[in-house]
């Protein structure tokens, strides 16, 4: 008998076999559900896939595509039970696919690859390899002639970022592209979560506020203990919460400071624009650790990168303002599972 794309869709998600599969079997079970299950069972299809679902896929690699041009770029995440799948040349390859797939074809969501042509191939590819691996996100950043696009993958193929800066100009957009790259390494290498400080929201500033201080205050209870340079202290954390009040008030803290020091009131704007800095800097910690635009450029920690990028294109006789980053790090944020050997092994002889 004919059997239809509804039947194999419905076997598919009661057993997570695979499509081809669930096509043989209501083949060979002449369209019975609960024949084509057994049929699927039987021969460990239906099974090994039941067990995978409980599994945790927190390995695997990065993917990266982006055009000879630099119009567009994509970046992905296919995760894998383990590191020995993931170093696997086949997986490897299917990771190469996958990106090369999502950069041609765009589509919406993970679950719109999956019901894909291609993701159907996946899933094939997958059971095959016989670990539970999926396609964990995705992303893509397309570029007009004005904007700056490019990206960077670390040698261990589990990092891979896209940045784009929109410029002035064609000809700021080409020259600021290997400064782009430059930018996505520095993503790489220093994790921000977010573009800039303006985008955290204020509930989590204030959150993140008080444990951070008390965390510093201990920190420096050890480092007395040791003898050792204590750390700073500071108020605030973020730009965020750095008002014209606050920062009129830490101006006025300074000169008071001077004045109390004897140094002479003439001098005191020689002066007073680097403290107001250096407090700008002791009291933006969050900044500098999860937003782009306001961390210290690792190529030159005398400028935050967002007034490297600047500098950048002033050389070249424009403007560029970095505009949006994707950043995938395999396994962040999954919370691996931690096994009982004993109580597995107790739980497959009961």
């Amino acid at each position: 008998m004919a059997v239809t794309a509804a039947q194999v869709k419905e076997l598919r998600a009661a057993t997570d076999a695979g499509m081809m599969d669930c096509k043989k079997a209501l083949v060979a079970c002449d369209g019975d559900m609960t024949k084509a299950t057994e049929w699927l069972k039987e021969r460990g299809i239906a099974k090994a896939a039941k067990k995978s679902a409980s599994r945790i896929a927190a390995e695997g690699l990065a993917g990266i595509v982006i055009a000879d041009d630099f119009s567009k770029a994509s970046v992905i995440e296919i995760n894998s039970e383990t590191d020995f799948v993931s170093q696997n040349e086949g997986f490897q390859q299917l990771v190469k696919d996958v990106a090369q797939d999502i950069y041609d074809n765009q589509p919406a969501d993970v679950a719109a690859f999956n019901a894909s042509k291609f993701g159907e191939t996946f899933a094939e590819e997958v059971r095959k390899i016989g670990e539970k691996i999926e396609l964990r996100r995705f992303g893509t950043l397309n570029a007009d002639s004005t904007t700056a696009l490019n990206g960077y993958i670390h040698s261990n193929t589990r990092i891979a970022v896209i940045v784009s800066a929109k410029c002035d100009s064609e000809k700021t957009a080409e020259g600021m592209r290997a400064v782009m790259k430059q930018i996505a390494m520095h993503t790489s290498a220093m994790k921000p979560t977010t573009l800039s400080y303006k985008d955290f929201d204020a509930a989590y500033v204030e959150s993140e506020t008080k444990g951070r201080i008390e965390a510093l205050k201990k920190e420096n209870v050890e480092l007395s203990r040791l003898k050792k340079p204590l750390k700073n202290v500071p108020t605030y954390i973020s730009m965020m919460q750095l008002t014209d009040e606050v920062m009129a008030q830490a101006e006025a803290d300074i000169k008071a400071a001077l004045k109390e020091q004897g140094k002479p009131e003439k001098i005191w704007d020689k002066i007073v624009p680097g403290q107001v800095a250096r407090f700008i800097l002791d009291n933006t910690m969050l900044d500098k650790e999860q937003a782009l635009l306001d961390q210290q450029y690792v190529l030159d920690d005398k400028l935050s990168v967002a007034q490297a990028v600047t500098a950048a294109a002033k050389a070249l006789g424009g403007t560029a303002e970095i505009t949006e980053f994707i950043r995938f790090e395999v396994g962040e944020g999954i919370e691996k599972a931690v096994d009982d050997f004993a109580a597995e092994v107790a739980a497959q002889m009961a």
